[in-house]
């Protein structure tokens, strides 16, 4: 068996301390996420591990004079303090219906300061313009981490009973990671293991939520070194049984991809160098089409990532940390054309941190739509000083082109590096993200962006 503590972390997660380990210590180079490309603008793919928080911190204290004006507004919902509340905030909010948030920290918690094991949190608005945060679970409480540790990029989901499901990288009875679930019992919560993966053919190291069909199935993306593998986990008599339904080649695990699913039961994915679908084949077992491989700069993208979104006309969209003109990263939309053909189109090429303007990003992370089309999202670099943006890719109108609008540019009191999941967007336009760093204690903030 294999504690929490002593198994590896979170790829990408250079800057979360082992267990008892004080501010500001990194990872060795081997932890390091692989460093494949460079954009031509500035800097690295470097998905959350390029910089060592005495960077972090040194980059926080940065004073933004003449800023140029936004005509949007950015409010910090909540500061994580970096204690028993969270620290390193990377996965997006799950709202409830009733005006209350949920996400997963990957480390804080228990533990002395930053060298926890993650946390999972609700934030309440409290009637008077403020929110306040309450941690529902924090992980490694249980002896050898067996309850699951590090949350990594783990949304989660409700079901019709008011349960949350996630995962957890690490941690478990193998220290492979699991599938949890969250029950209010009261005005607690408790937790319970749905599965520990083995670290074998069933996978390992779950991350980036999970998604639920119709019958209480859940579906999520675990990695199997160097492939990855999309996992069915199904309610069974008193427990749950997993089966990996498909398998691929991650390309030296460098996305962070996540899952789909249309009102048809089919599910889409998008990790590393390729997009995909699986199709019920009507006997139990599933069809698995790679319906893209991403080419790569300069005129496709690479590096595939986060959760894809689905239009109702069937489209697909979603991000590559590289690739595009510049090579700093793409927006793309792959069309279903006829005999199972699909077709992709790149809407929009990042241009780094120092393009014309000064301000676009580089590194986008996923993306959501409003009714008109427009598509909104966060880039975990660029902007002045390099801190991430809040982005709007304008529809086209008959057959123009996306236009980028920056709607944020983060300079660290407001959070910094935001670009680690999809944002979400409300009736009235608002849109709610979370940042990993920055804030009031450099231990990450959810922020709301207004109109």
């Amino acid at each position: 068996m294999h504690s929490a503590a002593t198994n590896r972390k979170p790829k990408g997660h250079s800057n979360i301390p082992d267990a008892g380990s004080g501010f500001g210590s990194t990872k060795s180079a081997a932890d390091a996420p692989l460093i494949r490309a460079f954009c031509e603008c500035v800097g690295a793919w470097s998905i959350r591990g390029a910089l060592t928080l005495a960077v972090v911190s040194a980059l926080v204290l940065i004073v933004m004079a003449g800023r140029p004006a936004q005509a949007q507004t950015e409010t910090v919902l909540y500061n994580f303090t970096g204690g028993s509340d969270g620290y390193d905030i990377a996965s997006s909010l799950t709202p409830d219906g009733a005006g209350n948030f949920y996400g997963t920290a990957v480390a804080g918690g228990l533990g002395e300061g930053y060298s926890g094991y993650g946390t999972v949190f609700e934030l309440s608005p409290n009637g008077n313009g403020s929110w306040t945060e309450t941690t529902l679970y924090s992980f490694c409480s249980a002896p050898n981490c067996t309850d699951g540790a590090y949350p990594d990029f783990s949304h989660l989901i409700f079901d019709a009973a008011g349960n949350l499901y996630g995962t957890a990288y690490s941690g478990g009875a193998n220290g492979y990671g699991v599938v949890f679930e969250l029950s209010p019992v009261g005005t607690s919560w408790t937790e319970t293991v749905l599965y520990s993966f083995a670290g074998g053919a069933d996978g390992e190291h779950p991350f980036s939520g999970l998604i639920m069909d119709g019958a209480g199935n859940l579906y999520g993306i675990a990695y199997y070194d160097p492939d990855g593998t999309v996992f069915e986990l199904s309610p069974s008599g008193s427990g749950w049984t997993e089966q990996v339904i498909y398998s691929y080649n991650s390309c030296c695990n460098q996305g962070f991809g996540g899952l789909t699913m249309d009102a048809a039961g089919n599910i889409f994915g998008a990790e590393g160098s390729t997009a995909f679908e699986l199709s019920p084949n009507g006997n139990g077992g599933w069809t698995a089409t790679v319906i893209h491989t991403f080419a790569g700069a300069p005129k496709d993208g690479d590096v595939a990532q986060y959760i894809p979104v689905l239009d109702q006309a069937g489209n697909l969209y979603g991000t590559t940390a590289e690739g595009g003109t510049k090579n700093c990263g793409t927006v793309y939309k792959l069309s279903p054309e006829k005999k199972g053909k699909w077709k992709e189109k790149i809407l929009y090429s990042f241009k780094g941190t120092y393009d014309e303007s000064g301000k676009d990003g580089n590194v986008p992370a996923g993306i959501v739509l409003d009714s008109a089309g427009n598509i909104y999202g966060a880039t975990g670099h660029g902007g002045e000083p390099d801190m991430g943006t809040v982005f709007e890719l304008v529809a086209p109108v008959g057959k123009g082109s996306y236009k980028e609008k920056i709607l944020w540019v983060f300079n660290g009191t407001d959070g910094a590096y935001p670009g680690d999941d999809n944002l979400i967007l409300d009736s009235a336009g608002n849109l709610y993200g979370t940042a990993t760093f920055g804030g009031s204690s450099n231990a990450g903030v959810v922020f709301e962006v207004t109109p």
